[in-house]
């Protein structure tokens, strides 16, 4: 039956073929990304700003982590890179929070991968005011300074922004990635075909639908022409 299925899936994408080259290698609109209905507005100038929409408790959003770190290392300083935790219910507002108040610290690159691992391997409960505060006491972290952030007003405005982020991009699932506020991407989007594939051929896809993405706004911006020098005035 595997083989059936492996010779079927060989046939289909052997009469994709004709048309256009296997995906993600030249992606599809509508398939491998999709194009939002209105551009949302950026302020990375003419880098090019790419935005992860996660939650700490998505198995798949730290499943996708190291793979997605090392690409946005392999950039450089060709886009500038964010992250906006969501809140599909009230529940997941400790965890904003916690996210907030880590970036506020210059954490998050240090935390997040131990975050990930608490919760999906050692399965700890790192999601409520408690257990989020038992787990920051344990990483060595100023629990005072930790609490007056993760209870400020900056940290709830930046959850109240988060919301409208997700609102404006429409996000209905994680992870998903906003490409200079045009266009979405993510695994299970690129690797719509791969459904039966590793989960890491479907994050390969996602990651090759993103070069492509960076490349096609880089040349667009790079082609753009430079405002008119302003004329110096004739002397009377």
């Amino acid at each position: 039956m595997r083989l059936f299925r492996h010779a079927l899936a060989a046939i289909s994408l052997g009469l994709l073929a004709v048309s256009v080259s296997a995906s993600p290698a030249n992606p599809q609109n509508g398939t491998d990304y999709r194009t939002l209905e209105q551009a949302q507005p950026t302020d990375s100038g003419k880098k090019i700003e790419v935005t992860e929409f996660f939650w700490y408790s998505c198995p798949h959003c730290a499943a996708f982590d190291p793979s997605l770190s090392a690409w946005v290392k392999k950039q450089g300083d060709k886009i500038v890179f964010k992250q906006v935790p969501v809140a599909f219910r009230e529940s997941f507002i400790p965890q904003q929070k916690l996210y907030y108040t880590l970036e506020a610290m210059g954490k998050t690159a240090e935390m997040n991968p131990k975050i990930f691992q608490a919760i999906h391997v050692d399965r700890q409960r790192v999601d409520t005011d408690k257990t989020i505060l038992e787990f920051i006491e344990k990483q060595g972290i100023d629990k005072q300074k930790f609490l007056d952030l993760y209870n400020s007003f900056g940290v709830q405005t930046k959850v109240r922004r988060a919301a409208q982020l997700q609102e404006a991009y429409k996000i209905d699932g994680v992870p998903t990635i906003a490409i200079d506020g045009r266009f979405l991407t993510s695994p299970s989007i690129a690797g719509t075909s791969m459904a039966n594939q590793p989960e890491s051929m479907q994050q390969a896809a996602s990651l090759q639908v993103m070069d492509h993405l960076v490349a096609k706004l880089a040349a667009e911006k790079g082609s753009e022409k430079p405002a008119e020098a302003a004329k110096p005035a004739k002397k009377k």
